[in-house]
């Protein structure tokens, strides 16, 4: 080799690793990328799922989301109890930086009006065929404060051990009727998948009551699904009516976040948006 050539040759490494440790970092791409704007870091959307779901329901929605650059995270609801689950969720929220938007599908809604409370980074709440509880109000009496629901008849009660001794009554929609019941809207193979990971939810956590309501002092958005077999989209209605909401009204089974995904995320970013 040409000794000036050599010399290049040899050269080349160093000079490399002094310009790459020299230049700035290339801007990052992407959902990270995307997670602050002119008006500031984007929030994270906390997803919170109800009862006889779990967090798979919201794929379709996270999907969205995350493409437009959305942090997402969509946490094991416990379904045991509204207090425990309240404070359930909370923990998850200290661990996230930030502004916040939290929604709540189903027995998920009285979740995030509970876990939002005195927490000045959640900037809007979001009820996804959702109850909107104020204090001393529970799930069981909200649902049937209005006639429509026919989930009295579709469920099957079991025992489960609670953790200090004795037992509990928890709650499973017959897999027989669970797609007219629960998602009639829903593909059948899909609907069958729903029904074998449904996740049971306590029968204390219907019927107990909630305490100071965060919907008086956050904006709140619901999406009221109005052939909803579970809550009485009358009640859905009532509820966002009394918090007031912004509602959209969507022809949609209770798994309105499972059949109708692009409504949902259309709802949420529409809260994203007013309160940035």
């Amino acid at each position: 080799m040409h000794p000036k050539r050599r010399t290049l040759a040899l050269a080349l490494p160093a000079t490399l690793a002094a310009l790459m440790g020299a230049a700035p970092a290339a801007p990052a791409s992407g959902p990270a990328a995307a997670g602050a704007d002119r008006h500031g870091p984007k929030p994270t959307i906390v997803l919170v799922h109800g009862a006889f779901a779990d967090a798979s329901s919201w794929s379709g929605t996270i999907r969205r989301l995350q493409r437009a650059g959305y942090p997402v995270l969509a946490p094991a609801n416990p379904l045991r109890g509204l207090a425990a689950d309240t404070a359930y969720l909370r923990g998850v929220l200290a661990a996230v930086e930030g502004p916040v938007v939290l929604v709540g599908h189903s027995y998920g809604g009285a979740v995030i009006s509970g876990a939002a409370l005195g927490d000045s980074r959640v900037r809007a709440l979001v009820y996804i065929a959702a109850f909107t509880p104020d204090k001393g109000e529970s799930a069981a009496e909200l649902a049937a404060k209005f006639p429509g629901s026919t989930l009295g008849d579709a469920v099957n009660p079991r025992s489960y051990p609670l953790p200090g001794g004795g037992t509990g009554t928890e709650l499973v929609i017959d897999q027989a009727t669970f797609h007219r019941q629960f998602a009639a809207d829903v593909c059948t193979a899909d609907a069958a998948v729903m029904a074998a990971t449904q996740r049971p939810v306590a029968t204390a956590a219907l019927e107990e009551k909630a305490g100071e309501a965060a919907w008086k002092t956050i904006p709140s958005w619901a999406l009221i699904a109005t052939a909803d077999k579970n809550i009485p989209p009358a009640a859905e209605r009532w509820m966002a009516r009394r918090a007031g909401s912004h509602i959209t009204e969507v022809d949609a089974s209770h798994a309105v976040a499972v059949s109708r995904p692009a409504v949902v995320t259309d709802v949420i970013l529409d809260a994203v948006r007013a309160t940035r």
